[in-house]
């Protein structure tokens, strides 16, 4: 019973160990969801591809193997726990990812179906023993590589077109013997035809649109038609700049690579655009507003320009008479440039006056001895201000000053005695005014009858001397509003 026991031990641990491993015989040790998917070309795909599933990525491509039928063996790593049910009706692709050539695996786990109807098992598991045990095996007839576009391209160009017709020329070589295989392959071709067939579904329900399309098609090719050299160029040049493109590619998968970075630090600037664009809403609503003055402004500016043709003609003459005038005072220019270095000792001497004047008031003094000169000629009475002035009636210099100084006496003795008559109160008033304002209430001219002859005698120098300056003292008391 004790030897029974023992053997019924290990043989427990073998089928818990076979159970385990058929458990988890899809996954690896690290437990990782891993589809061995089989391929007719695997050409440009490498480790590291994006796995994506409806635009979505799920994994990448974590290795690649060669099948003993020479097929290519692509081992995709699902990272994504919802997608890790792959079903025998699985579909992968092999797709170009930008222009650059880049590649990912597009893969369906499994097809749509109407609602009720069972789901296909699981993909079969690698047995053990084999390469790529316990991985999903896809086998070759769920998975496709569709032709790259710039593969067709470069058939169009040397030398590969003279190469394609090679190709095809032993084409009959190539296939000898191999014909079980090329049926197998157009069968594998029937995923596309559906899709063909799709294609022509839609295209048929277009008909009608595809028949005007037809009608019409003269009316749009005609402009290119008559274009049909620069048509011929823009081909050409694209031509150019594939093939520019092509010699590129690195450092147009580098900027690519950078895209990303650039728009993350693009997203500021946009919200500010954005910002602005709002800011700029009403302003924009201003501009419709004046958009028909606008638009009278400058169908206006067209006459308003066919008008000013003759000024700017004009103005080119006068330019070409003025351009010649200024060629002639060459010599005048550089005398006055000499004349300006010459002159610079004056201006800075004339600088330290100005300065000198602006420091010690001297230009504030200057403008009030103005006023004040000005107010000592002037006077006010009860009208306002009034200018005094004296008018001239002789010639001679000796009857003036005769005439004037006994005028002034007698202005002098009349403001100082008023005569005593019925004006007497106003003559009164006046004169108190007069002495308190220092200013004559009436300014009366100076006589125009001549003075007797002996007034006129000359006198002494002496004599004169005192007379005259006698005289001048009443007439600057006169003049300053002082007392006689």
């Amino acid at each position: 019973m004790k030897r029974a026991g023992l053997i019924a031990i290990p043989a427990v641990l073998i089928a818990a160990v076979a159970i385990l491993a058929l458990g988890t015989g899809a996954k690896d040790d690290d437990g990782a969801y891993r589809v061995r998917a089989i391929f007719d070309n695997a050409f440009t795909v490498i480790p590291g591809l994006d796995v994506k599933i409806a635009g979505v990525r799920v994994g990448q491509v974590e290795s690649l193997d060669l099948t003993k039928d020479n097929k290519a063996a692509v081992v995709l790593r699902i990272d994504n726990k919802s997608f890790q049910d792959f079903r025998t009706d699985a579909l992968c692709t092999i797709r170009p990812q930008g222009l650059i050539g880049e590649k990912f695996v597009e893969c369906d786990p499994t097809l749509p179906r109407r609602e009720g109807t069972p789901a296909p098992p699981e993909l079969p598991v690698v047995p053990e023993g084999e390469p790529g045990a316990g991985q999903h095996l896809l086998p070759v007839s769920r998975t496709g590589k569709p032709v790259d576009i710039d593969l067709i391209n470069d058939t169009l160009r040397l030398p590969y077109r003279e190469r394609l017709t090679l190709i095809l020329n032993e084409l009959g070589t190539a296939v000898s013997g191999r014909g079980t295989e090329l049926r197998a392959a157009i069968k594998r071709l029937n995923p596309g035809l559906q899709e063909t067939d799709k294609v022509l579904k839609i295209l048929a329900e277009q008909n009608e649109t595809l028949g005007r399309l037809a009608e019409e098609s003269d009316t749009a090719l005609a402009p290119l038609a008559a274009e049909r050299q620069r048509v011929a160029g823009f081909i050409q040049g694209a031509d150019t700049t594939l093939q520019a493109q092509a010699n590129s590619s690195e450092a147009l998968e580098q900027s690519l690579q950078k895209l990303p970075t650039f728009l993350q630090e693009l997203q500021p600037t946009m919200r500010q655009l954005s910002s602005l664009s709002d800011e700029a809403i009403p302003v924009i609503a201003d501009l419709e507003a004046v958009a028909p003055q606008l638009s009278q402004f400058i169908e206006g500016l067209g006459p308003f320009s066919t008008a000013a043709i003759p000024a700017t003609t004009s103005l080119g003459e006068a330019a070409d008479t003025g351009g010649k005038a200024l060629i002639a005072s060459k010599g005048t220019i550089d005398q006055l440039g000499t004349l300006a270095e010459n002159a610079a000792p004056a201006s800075e001497n004339l600088k330290a006056l100005t300065e000198s004047l602006e420091e010690t008031g001297s230009f504030e003094r200057i403008l009030s001895l103005i006023f004040y000169a000005a107010n000592s000629q002037n006077g006010f009475d009860d009208l306002g201000y009034y200018a005094r002035g004296l008018i001239l009636t002789e010639l001679s210099a000796t009857t003036y000053v005769t005439s004037k100084t006994t005028e002034s006496r007698r202005i002098g003795e009349k403001l100082a005695n008023p005569p005593k008559d019925e004006n007497a109160d106003a003559s009164a008033a006046s004169a108190s005014a007069a002495s308190t304002l220092k200013l004559p209430t009436e300014v009366t001219a100076p006589q125009k009858t001549r003075a007797p002859k002996e007034a006129v005698t000359p006198v002494s120098s002496s004599a004169s001397g005192e007379t005259q300056s006698s005289a001048e003292e009443t007439v600057a008391d006169y003049l300053l509003g002082g007392d006689s």
